[in-house]
């Protein structure tokens, strides 16, 4: 057995009195894919945080190459050939592409000057490693979530490292694009890369990983290879239990339309028309690009649109911004939690009220307990930690930030909840969770229109999927017509080449 490239053993690190890892270990070879997995909260980022220096372990051993080093800032991780793709971005939205990739490393003339004509060339270079195409005089922040991940990525893989992390990376990709991305995964396993694989989406594991390492509330539980372990053996590793179909839910019989979008559009958008009934889920699929969540914003009102109506259980509603769209009945958590869904900084009650402080108003003033009361309510529904209700916002693991992203929308209870990729980044027993929320929300009369680049859960939640293409509504396919190959062929253009009828109007 080849030596370990990469050994992890004995890491416990505490954050007060909560212990986060408890005597955990890794090792992971050259030229080898070792998949991390567990659910939000098992350790698996703060593990991270530790090789990538960014926080100090409490105890243990770091060892590279059979020799112990110490890791006490990125920079000593760079040193020692790490480089780590964090699920979240980490880049620079007002710069360009090529800016962004040259950040920390820019070259300079013979005079000390910024070689310009250089940086735009690296920028080529290292987009075309990785066959993204991508042009990298375009500010970073006007490329959608997915564009700026590629980016992000090709900065990573530039830097040669012989250990390559790689944080949930196609959470934002589509099918296309995390093709591509398994392609340089390949790539530099066969070049004698070591990769440590952090994802929550099973098929991609297996199809990637050579072992798998499995974490559960802080501490390890086990690794095997890939030929040793089923999907099943990994699920009750990581939650402790078996998990059926996540996407097992009993017909629900649609009511009265609540939301009614007609021939809305905006520059490159639409025009798009459908419905939304109460007790009803709908599913917006197409590639990434494809104007889903640009459509969703026209409605919420966060972008204006140039044409068309919406109106919700009836009544107009043509919002200027989206506190207007609130007031009408409208709820929407964005793809982007931390960019646009949250406060960071701001704790994770007034996270969680600040869209329904309205209607805790009596005299002008806002009854602060029955607030709380009303928080706790939710976060114990969504299973968030009581204890975590004055932490601010950025404390939370990832899937719990989302939690609370929804739990804002149950708080104000609204009619109409759009969601977009609203399982981004989370493990798969808060997968279930929140599908299971879905159906309970859609059971209570909600009209819910999700927004996934996942086309299992696309399709498994919903009770009809509309396929985006080019800023346009392409096809409507009911649930029991909505298959991936169905999806994918009219999400890039081999079916109808236009709306063939008017979704969502069906008696």
């Amino acid at each position: 057995m080849d030596k370990p490239l990469l050994e992890l053993t004995g890491i416990t690190k505490r954050f007060g009195a909560t212990l986060a890892l408890n005597d955990v270990r890794l090792d992971l070879r050259a030229g080898e894919v070792l998949a991390l997995m567990g659910e939000n909260g098992a350790g698996k980022s703060t593990l991270m945080k530790i090789l990538a220096g960014n926080i100090q372990r409490d105890a243990g051993s770091i060892l590279i190459d059979g020799q112990p080093v110490e890791i006490r800032s990125p920079r000593d991780a760079r040193a020692q050939g790490i480089a780590i793709i964090h699920q979240e971005l980490n880049t620079v939205p007002a710069m360009t592409v090529a800016e962004n990739l040259s950040l920390g490393q820019e070259p300079r003339n013979r005079f000390g000057v910024l070689d310009r004509g250089r940086v735009l060339r690296d920028a080529r270079e290292k987009l075309a490693r990785i066959h993204a195409d991508i042009d990298p005089t375009r500010p970073l922040g006007s490329l959608g979530i997915g564009m700026q991940q590629m980016v992000e990525i090709a900065r990573a893989v530039s830097e040669n490292a012989r250990v390559l992390v790689l944080d949930e990376p196609t959470a934002a990709l589509s099918r296309a694009e995390a093709q591509e991305l398994y392609a340089v995964v390949n790539r530099m396993r066969a070049e004698g890369v070591g990769l440590i694989y952090i994802s929550h989406r099973m098929e991609e594991v297996w199809q990637l990983a050579d072992r798998i390492t499995v974490f559960r509330d802080g501490g390890y539980v086990g690794t095997g290879t890939r030929a040793e372990m089923s999907e099943a053996d990994v699920v009750r590793m990581m939650v402790g239990r078996s998990i059926g179909d996540l996407y097992r839910h009993e017909p629900r019989t649609p009511g009265n339309v609540v939301l009614d979008v007609k021939d809305i559009e905006a520059t490159g958008l639409g025009p798009a028309s459908f419905q939304v009934r109460a007790g009803e889920v709908v599913s917006m699929s197409g590639l990434v690009g494809s104007g889903r969540t640009e459509l969703a914003r026209l409605i919420f009102g966060a972008d204006r649109r140039s044409g068309g109506a919406v109106q919700v259980n009836g009544r107009p509603s043509n919002p200027a911004d989206p506190s207007k769209a609130i007031a009408d009945g409208l709820a929407m958590v964005p793809e982007d939690r931390k960019g646009q869904g949250l406060f960071l900084d701001h704790s994770v009650e007034r996270n969680i009220s600040i869209s329904s402080l309205d209607q805790f108003v009596s005299g002008e003033v806002v009854r602060d307990g029955a607030v709380r009361k009303s928080v706790l309510e939710q976060m114990e529904r969504l299973r968030l930690r009581k204890n975590a209700i004055d932490l601010p916002t950025r404390a939370l693991s990832g899937g719990n930030q989302q939690k609370a992203a929804l739990a804002r929308w149950l708080l104000r209870d609204s009619p109409v909840m759009i969601l977009d990729e609203p399982t981004r980044g989370v493990d798969i027993g808060a997968k279930r969770e929140i599908y299971e929320l879905i159906d309970a929300l859609a059971r209570a009369g909600k009209a819910i229109l999700v927004i996934s680049s996942d086309l299992p859960e696309a399709i498994g939640i919903a009770d009809r999927v509309l396929v985006v293409r080019g800023g346009k509504i392409v096809k409507e396919l009911q649930a029991d017509e909505a298959s991936e190959e169905n999806v994918m062929r009219y999400a890039v253009g081999a079916g109808a080449n236009h709306q063939t009828s008017n979704p969502g109007t069906q008696p």
